[in-house]
């Protein structure tokens, strides 16, 4: 998969299609008596995914918390989309012609789909890591145009998880990060670890996967080359493949840092990152003021505001390390 960049506009394709007329009502419409709101949910990881299921109902609760019921005054249009541009386009075009009042995305690339795919229908992103990096918002004080939402500082992230990693595993020389590389988020990402990583006196290379055979062609690689230690970033594939990333990585004695804190609960060694879980239940405060009637383009992106550092004491010890207390001290879950 190649890097989400410059595409053929598809406002052009769309108005051939007769679709310019079937876009969603203004959020004010969404307020008629008696009319019943309709959300468009794209997740781009199947629905049997434990994980996917803990942050649909996290944003399904924040829903209800601004008095949104689910099939009484608001539907929800679940769909899956994989993490293709024509896939996340075909799911796009479908809630377009139902229509819905605004979409909900996870992944930046869908969310660039679906801001090419229409200038009218209020697009609400969840987890991207960087949406002005990578061209979804003007600004994050004023991201006008369609799309707003929130940011989990993914590229900021990436160098903290380098220096926590360094701490875990003492005499760390060399890294390996596991990077998508039809994730439009990861090439900030990679930089910053590299930069980090660069201070820390560390090496760093990247190795890539867009599938999950990929996967498993990137651990062993890095079977091969040795690394003191890897870092996985966040990816709806690798959330996915969660369960076999923990299982390669300890088969090879791996210790891997993550930005989920649930791979860790699954299993993995470490992890720090933004709790998902909140922010998708904050995406449905966006949702809640669009349906009333506000503009995507005057509610500033909100960034991250709940870390979380969690580290698995068990597998440490399967991997013979001892983690130093000062780390054990800040972390905000020891699971043992």
């Amino acid at each position: 998969m190649t890097e989400f960049g410059a595409t053929v506009n598809r406002r052009s394709f769309l108005m051939g299609l007769g679709l310019s007329g079937l876009v969603a009502p203004s959020g004010a419409l969404a307020q008629q008596a008696g009319r019943v709101a309709r959300v468009g949910y794209i997740s781009n990881v199947p629905g049997d995914s434990p994980l996917v299921e803990l942050w649909r109902k996290a944003f399904v609760d924040g829903l209800r918390e601004h008095g949104w019921i689910e099939n009484q005054n608001v539907v929800i249009e679940r769909r899956y989309a994989e993490l293709r541009k024509e896939s996340s386009l075909a799911v796009i075009e479908e809630l377009i012609r139902l229509p819905v009042d605004v979409v909900v995305v996870s992944s930046t690339l869908t969310a660039l789909v679906a801001r090419q795919a229409t200038s009218t229908v209020p697009i609400v992103v969840t987890v991207p890591a960087d949406p002005v990096a990578t061209g979804l918002v003007a600004s994050l004080a004023r991201p006008g145009g369609n799309v707003t939402g929130l940011s989990f500082v993914g590229t900021e992230l990436a160098g903290k998880q380098v220096e926590l990693l360094k701490e875990a595993v003492p005499g760390l020389g060399r890294v390996a990060v596991l990077a998508n590389p039809g994730n439009a988020s990861h090439a900030p990402r990679t930089k910053e670890i590299a930069e980090v990583a660069r201070a820390l006196r560390i090496r760093s290379e990247v190795v890539e996967a867009s599938t999950p055979r990929g996967i498993q062609e990137a651990f062993a690689a890095m079977a091969k080359r040795r690394p003191g230690a890897a870092i996985v970033l966040a990816d709806p594939l690798f959330v996915r493949e969660a369960h076999n990333l923990v299982r390669l990585a300890a088969e090879q004695r791996l210790p891997v840092m993550y930005g989920l804190r649930e791979v860790v609960v699954a299993g993995g060694l470490i992890s720090y990152g933004a709790s998902f879980g909140d922010l998708f239940r904050r995406a449905a405060t966006y949702v809640d003021k669009i349906l009333r009637g506000a503009s995507p383009s005057d509610l500033p992106v909100e960034q991250a505001s709940k870390f979380e550092l969690v580290i698995n004491l068990k597998t440490a010890r399967a991997l013979g390390l001892t983690i130093p207390q000062a780390l054990l001290a800040r972390a905000d879950e020891v699971i043992q």
